[in-house]
């Protein structure tokens, strides 16, 4: 089941941030990403949730302008990814799941190094600086080396570093992986007020209370959309389903045939004497 979803929540009158038109990505034979399409209003916090090896990197990876789509169209506030590339990296930040900035300059240094990226003037910089250090919470640590803060104090920096430049979508690529739980609490926080602000966030995670406080969400298997809906709406709409998780579950195992389960008792080296 492929899903080109409007939910009905939106009305009809929505200015998109993203909209993918029958996406598909091809690596020779093996295809990443088969025929996907969905729009994500602007301002809007969307979920792409999904297994590794699902596609949503190599979604990503197009939505950026780094891979060329096989097939299909993207667009990000309203330009091609493919013919107005350098237009559409202006609009985005970006943040991975792991740690990409420079350990050995200092949290300062690593604003300034992203600041000079974008061509900002020192005047900008410095105000905008002296916002994101406020944000992020990093106030007395400007002159620490990057490489001694601990995972969630890296991780602010590293969305201080994506914002610098103001863009209009942010994309976070399992921004709270290996972090803890204070810091993912006080990190989503953070996204919300952005949201408020009218930064649109496109957010990949596998924790389903997160995904759970976000506007919309799809999930991917195998390089298709199997659903796409609000949170509540997927939820309400799954017999039986307690959470996020519940629907997930289900949908994979609708898709593939198979039970999402495991037990010892296939595994017959552990009873052997």
């Amino acid at each position: 089941m492929n899903v080109d979803a409007k939910p009905a929540v939106y009305g009809t009158n929505v200015q998109y941030a993203i909209e993918v038109d029958h996406l598909t990505k091809r690596f020779g034979t093996f295809t990443a990403v088969d025929d996907i399409s969905f729009q994500i209003p602007k301002g809007c916090i969307f979920g792409f949730l999904g297994p590794n090896g699902s596609g949503k990197s190599t979604t990503i990876r197009m939505l950026c302008g780094v891979l060329h789509p096989s097939s299909g169209i993207a667009h990000i506030m309203g330009h091609d990814v493919v013919k107005e590339t350098e237009i559409v990296r202006q609009s985005l930040g970006y943040m991975s799941q792991r740690f990409s900035l420079y350990e050995d300059l200092t949290v300062d240094e690593n604003l300034d190094f992203y600041a000079g990226v974008y061509g900002l003037s020192k005047e900008v910089r410095n105000r905008r600086k002296e916002d994101l250090i406020l944000m992020a919470n990093l106030e007395g640590k400007e002159k620490k080396l990057a490489g001694t803060l601990s995972g969630g104090w890296k991780q602010r920096l590293a969305l201080g570093c994506a914002l610098i430049h103001k863009p209009e979508l942010l994309i976070l690529d399992e921004p709270t992986a290996g972090v803890d739980p204070v810091s993912r609490r006080v990190f989503w926080e953070i996204i919300h007020a952005l949201s408020r602000q009218g930064i649109t966030i496109l957010v990949t995670t596998h924790y389903m209370d997160e995904a759970e406080s976000c506007d919309l969400v799809s999930f991917i298997l195998d390089g298709r959309i199997i659903d796409h809906d609000t949170p509540q709406n997927l939820i309400a709409g799954e017999a039986g389903a307690r959470n996020l998780e519940d629907v997930f579950i289900h949908r994979v195992e609708q898709v593939t045939g198979r039970a999402v389960s495991g037990t010892f008792k296939e595994m017959r080296f552990i009873h052997e004497k």
